[in-house]
């Protein structure tokens, strides 16, 4: 224990000090390592966790990969839908990760940053799948505390939040909005802590949103998380299904309505 008896992950920090290391210095010795020019991502880009959307574009010939892209971990794609362009980049899980890339891509030109993973469901409120409009995350991960001091919550913006409103009756396909849980241990979630979780109204458990809301709250970026609840975790029979194509197609008609909504506000 250092600083009065504090754990490190909350000893020695300084959330208004700016930091030694930055994106823009990754990213520049890996263009000169790598022999690339300097490029950009489109203005709305896209985490995709668990991979599936970016499948589907590949496999369909609709996307192509950035070549300029210059993150050492990643590879990002280009693709339109609804004649707008969109960046992606697949299987970032967890919340370190997703700060990192996130870094990186509003280094790079990103303006909006859309995160949407499968998650598990807490509060049995429908049944899966369906999406999660995160509000505000439980912070059980580390990265979070890294950006902002110690909370229970990191929130969503509420400006964007209220833009995203209509998402809520959509027609095509269900949204709710509501608390996730971002843990970055899925396989100890123990009964204790579904409990603890399901007590405070939680509707699902995820691995990036609180890290994602923390960065976007210290560095002024707009970024939005949806959880889509896929699973009960596993504890019934034919569990983790998403839908259609995996749940891709409903996840880019939701992306695009976000794009749509986000745009009309900022024009």
């Amino acid at each position: 224990m250092t600083e009065a008896g504090q754990p490190p992950i909350l000893a020695n920090k300084r959330h208004d000090a700016p930091s030694v290391f930055t994106p823009e210095k990754l990213l520049r010795e890996a263009r000169r390592q790598q022999g690339l020019a300097e490029g950009e991502v489109p203005r709305f880009c896209i985490l995709d966790p668990d991979g599936d959307i970016v499948q589907n574009l590949v496999e369909t010939g609709l996307a192509r990969r950035n070549l300029l892209w210059a993150c050492y971990h990643t590879t990002s794609y280009d693709f339109s839908y609804n004649r707008r362009a969109f960046g992606i980049v697949p299987n970032v899980v967890g919340a370190s990760f997703a700060v990192l890339v996130a870094e990186e891509l509003f280094a790079s030109g990103c303006q909006l940053l859309v995160s949407i993973t499968s998650a598990g469901q807490i509060l049995d409120v429908a049944p899966p799948p369906y999406f999660v409009l995160i509000e505000k995350a439980l912070r059980d991960e580390g990265t979070s505390y890294h950006y902002l001091p110690p909370s229970d919550y990191c929130q969503a913006d509420p400006g964007l939040l209220s833009c995203l409103s209509p998402l809520l009756s959509w027609p095509t396909h269900k949204v709710l909005v509501g608390a996730t849980w971002t843990t970055d241990a899925p396989f100890r979630e123990t009964a204790a802590a579904i409990d603890y979780a399901r007590m405070q109204g939680i509707l699902g458990v995820e691995m990036e949103a609180a890290a994602l809301y923390a960065f976007a709250q210290v560095r002024k970026k707009s970024i939005i998380c949806f959880a889509l609840i896929t699973n009960c975790m596993g504890s019934v029979e034919n569990d983790f299904e998403k839908g259609d194509v995996n749940g891709s197609l409903a996840t880019l008609e939701l992306i695009d309505q976000v794009v749509q909504l986000w745009d009309s506000e900022t024009i």
